[in-house]
């Protein structure tokens, strides 16, 4: 099965690092986030990736060449957003059916179940449990506090994990520049033709910030 790592962002929100490198080639521990989710595909039985690269994609070729990480590249002449992105790598894609995912996540999810919910539909994107960025305190009908509950996983409230099943239907719904997200995803939910995989207990974190680089540092070895 193939996949794509769309990996064309500027990543604004975390210079000065991203003046000098993009996004996914930023060090967890000392392994680019790239390298981890190239691991993480690999053990989820994609044998064919694709990178869809755009700014300062020089570096991310330099760094998988010397580690011998063999994966194909889309290069981005200008930015594309991940709709953009997808559709100009799927020039690339030879099955009925891929995955993609964004280049700034770090999971540990397996991907079976999205393989298998598909069904009629032209995708499927896994959603996880809303992570709190607070502590809550716990209180009961008489105001006393009976505990606190540092930065749990608010399992009412489900988001969207930036890692999709999508059938090579999904052209047809894609901008040439434009989100996936914002522009082609509403278009589907219309159509009935979007599917969604409840993950609970998972690993998972988008690398947006500076913190959130020093708490997966934290997490991850």
């Amino acid at each position: 099965m193939q996949a794509i790592i769309l990996a064309g962002g500027f990543g604004k929100r975390l210079k000065p690092l991203t003046d000098e490198i993009p996004k996914p080639m930023i060090m967890i521990n000392n392994k680019p986030i790239i390298h981890r989710q190239i691991e993480w595909l690999k053990s989820n039985g994609i044998d064919e990736i694709i990178i869809a690269a755009g700014y300062k994609h020089e570096h991310i070729i330099n760094y998988l060449t010397n580690h011998d990480l063999k994966v194909s590249y889309a290069i981005e002449d200008k930015p594309l957003d991940t709709g953009g992105g997808i559709k100009n790598a799927m020039s690339m894609i030879d099955d009925n059916y891929f995955i993609a995912i964004n280049g700034d996540i770090l999971t540990d999810i397996r991907l079976d179940a999205l393989f298998n919910s598909i069904d009629d539909s032209i995708a499927s994107i896994a959603l996880v449990t809303l992570p709190s960025p607070f502590g809550i305190v716990e209180v009961d009908s008489n105001c006393n506090v009976n505990g606190f509950v540092e930065k749990p996983k608010i399992k009412d409230y489900w988001i969207n994990a930036g890692v999709y099943y999508l059938s090579n239907k999904i052209r047809d719904y894609l901008p040439d520049v434009g989100s996936i997200e914002r522009d082609t995803f509403p278009l589907l939910v219309k159509k009935h033709m979007l599917k969604a995989v409840k993950y609970n207990d998972v690993y998972w974190r988008s690398i947006d910030s500076h913190k959130d680089i020093e708490e997966a540092s934290k997490e991850l070895r």
